[in-house]
């Protein structure tokens, strides 16, 4: 059935990246922060748009893109996540680069990729998906082109995010060639035909699909690009990169497994598992050493990818009767995730374009007495990664164990706690130069600009709603999962 209709709110989108870029050549004396703001009520309409979706029946459009509830909670975090990185570039980008139109296009676009990698019922479609986020990424990451760190960051991830992309569609035809189809629920009749029994051929198709998609996340082994390409980012971008680049990762993952593997779990399970456990203690371990503060949180969020994939060796242990609560955690989890490090970079944004310092942690030093209340939302922040009470952190990973603990994966659960208490460490030295220090060179207290001030209330109001009262945020995850483990076919195909 070919109903275009479901596509209102990504016609919406790439209109509006359209016209950015002709109001920018058309007004070239705008005032530079108006893209911004335009970009983010963009954004906004983009997720209103998408609310009128929730109380219709799954639709597919020729099997291949599927909207429901699952589909639409990722626009509404996506749709939310660049506006508030938007909002983050009217002043951060204004003197970093000469033209800006396509930059706040490339948030558009990007949000587009995310949408699709989240509705894909097909391998083929989801790889062009992430591939329309990969590209945005890599002109986002490269967009500051006067800091020789952008550049290079920009191309170390255009090389491998080119070799990832090869693996993925390596293993995409490996998992073509057995099942004779791309489609998701095509691979799982074929699967079933075949007894359930997965041969060789298949089982390393599905290992390379999971390189190449972890490669996208940020998971060990295949998270070298992500702390060069954090450091040379701008700043917001590098919290966009941090958010919508695992959102989109986990979202196609959930879909494609809950559609096609999870019958077959004892499969693959084992390698999801051993992927986790690797890359909770390489970037929890790693982070320690760090001193800048952009790759501090680029080995941060290895890690809490690695928390993540536990949700995903979870479904391949306990199959279809704990996907749904397990996947409900996951996202709860997502949410606040997504909410801590916008906290973060809201706050970090606010700080150095002020100050003008670099991303060093040195760089924050005395940062509780020069600004107590952009210091307080950092410290929010790394306490929701470190899963600490009544922080976003303490409730979804709590949510996210608990849903997990299979007796087979108690043992990486276990792992998993003692990494929380390893990242403790390293964000108490961060905290710890904004405390007990003074500020270097003389810097006096200054005041937020209002626009930051309200952004940075508002997530630091989401980081504690979820931490204290995550209920409200659970059922909605709970809705959007729902459709992914429906027995039968395709809902309205």
């Amino acid at each position: 059935m070919r109903d275009y209709t479901l596509f209102i709110p990504e016609y919406w989108a790439a209109a509006a990246a359209c016209l950015i870029i002709a109001i920018e050549i058309a007004r070239p004396s705008l005032p530079r922060p108006t893209l911004a703001y335009l970009t983010a009520i963009a954004a906004v309409i983009y997720g209103g748009f998408s609310l009128f979706y929730i109380p219709n029946d799954p639709e597919s459009f020729m099997g291949l893109i599927q909207v429901d509830d699952f589909t639409t909670f990722f626009r509404v975090l996506g749709a939310g996540t660049v506006a508030i990185t938007a909002m983050l570039s009217a002043t951060h980008m204004r003197h970093r680069a000469s033209v800006l139109g396509e930059y706040y296009g490339l948030l558009l676009v990007a949000l587009i990729g995310l949408t699709f990698m989240a509705a894909a019922r097909e391998l083929l479609t989801a790889y062009i998906a992430l591939e329309i986020l990969s590209f945005s990424f890599y002109i986002l990451v490269g967009y500051a082109r006067r800091d020789v760190f952008s550049a290079e960051a920009s191309l170390k991830y255009i090389l491998l995010g080119g070799f990832a992309s090869a693996v993925l569609l390596y293993g995409v035809s490996l998992v073509y060639g057995v099942s004779g189809t791309t489609f998701y629920d095509g691979i799982a009749a074929g699967l079933a035909d075949q007894g359930g029994d997965m041969d060789l051929a298949m089982i390393a198709g599905l290992m390379l699909i999971i390189a190449g998609v972890g490669f996208k996340v940020s998971a060990a082994p295949f998270h070298m690009w992500a702390p060069d390409a954090y450091q040379g980012a701008p700043l917001p971008i590098t919290a966009f990169l941090s958010t919508a680049s695992k959102a989109a990762g986990f979202a196609l993952i959930l879909r494609l497994f809950s559609a096609s593997f999870v019958e077959e779990g004892e499969s693959w399970r084992w390698a999801v598992a051993g992927v986790a456990v690797l890359t909770m203690i390489v970037g929890n371990l790693v982070a320690i050493q760090q001193t800048d503060l952009k790759r501090l949180v680029a080995y941060s969020s290895i890690g809490q990818v690695g928390y993540m994939l536990v949700v995903i060796a979870a479904i391949g242990y306990g199959g279809p009767e704990i996907g749904e609560q397990a996947s409900s955690a996951l996202l709860l989890h997502m949410v606040g995730y997504v909410i801590s490090t916008l906290a973060l970079f809201t706050a970090l944004t606010a700080y150095y374009d002020r100050t003008g310092r670099d991303s060093s942690i040195r760089g924050i030093r005395g940062m509780a007495e020069s600004q107590p209340y952009l210091a307080l939302i950092v410290t929010a922040s790394l306490f929701s990664f470190a899963g600490l009470p009544f922080f976003a952190g303490f409730a979804t990973k709590l949510f996210m164990f608990q849903a997990s603990a299979e007796p087979e994966l108690l043992w990486v659960i276990g792992v998993a706690i003692v990494a929380s208490f390893i990242s403790l460490y390293y964000y108490l030295m961060v905290i710890r130069e904004m405390y007990l220090f003074d500020p270097e060179g003389g810097l006096q207290r200054f005041r937020v600009q209002p626009i930051m001030w309200a952004m940075a209330t508002l997530l630091f109001v989401g980081i504690l709603f979820v931490g204290i009262y995550p209920g409200p945020v659970f059922e909605l995850a709970d809705a959007a999962v729902e459709p992914l483990f429906q027995v039968g076919a395709d809902a309205g195909s």
